[in-house]
């Protein structure tokens, strides 16, 4: 089977960093956009980024930017919707994705991800890690986190999700649980490998994290 097309989602407000794009902020001398294309590229066939506004100042990384096509700021899933309909042109089936603030992710998502979808028509799987407290979700019998931007996504159900988000429809969960989607648990030890970057405290961290990842 081949790689799926990879998308990074870079589309978010940042309003807790008080704006901007936080791909573009630095640890251990890099962007975080860099230690996530980085992790991403050997997981995929090929690479895009979802980000709306300028793509000049993207223009170091050269890769395609695909703006959102639902007017407003319709969260992740209007970046969802951009790769697959990127996807679609190049004649691909699926993509992954992964947030442009979150350099630590699994060297091997894709491959989780990909063996958690077996035998599914659509393949549609989140990550998730484990997490104790009374406002975890349970899934399967054990509480975990769900992280609704790393993904396996099915391109054809492009055109479902764009009516959805059409009428209005935000939350990841609630699309990918109507559509049967499956979630792929990661361990998060030493530490939550889908750490992302909100604030300034957050960016602190993970330059100390990096040591670790």
């Amino acid at each position: 089977m081949t790689k799926p097309l990879g998308v990074i989602l870079a589309g978010g407000l940042a309003t807790r960093m008080g704006g901007g794009d936080k791909g573009l902020l630095q640890i251990g001398g890099q962007s975080l956009l860099s230690h996530v294309i980085e992790r991403l590229c050997p997981q995929v066939d090929s690479l895009a980024l979802n980000a709306n506004g300028d793509a000049a100042r993207f223009a170091e990384w050269d890769l395609p930017v695909l703006p959102d096509s639902i007017e407003g700021y319709a969260g992740p899933l209007a970046g969802v919707l951009a790769g697959l309909d990127w996807a679609a042109e190049q004649g691909a089936d699926r993509i992954v994705t992964a947030a442009a603030d979150t350099p630590f992710f699994p060297r091997d998502l894709v491959a989780r991800l990909t063996e958690v979808a077996q035998g599914q028509t659509h393949p549609l799987v989140l990550a998730t890690t484990p997490r104790t407290g009374d406002g975890a979700l349970k899934s399967g019998g054990k509480k975990v986190n769900r992280h609704p931007t790393f993904g396996l996504w099915p391109v054809a159900l492009r055109d479902d999700l764009r009516a959805a988000l059409n009428d209005g429809l935000r939350k990841v969960v609630l699309w990918t649980d109507k559509h049967d989607g499956r979630e792929a648990l990661f361990p998060a030890d030493p530490f939550d490998p889908f750490f992302n970057v909100n604030t300034p405290d957050d960016l602190v961290r993970a330059e100390k994290l990096l040591e670790q990842a």
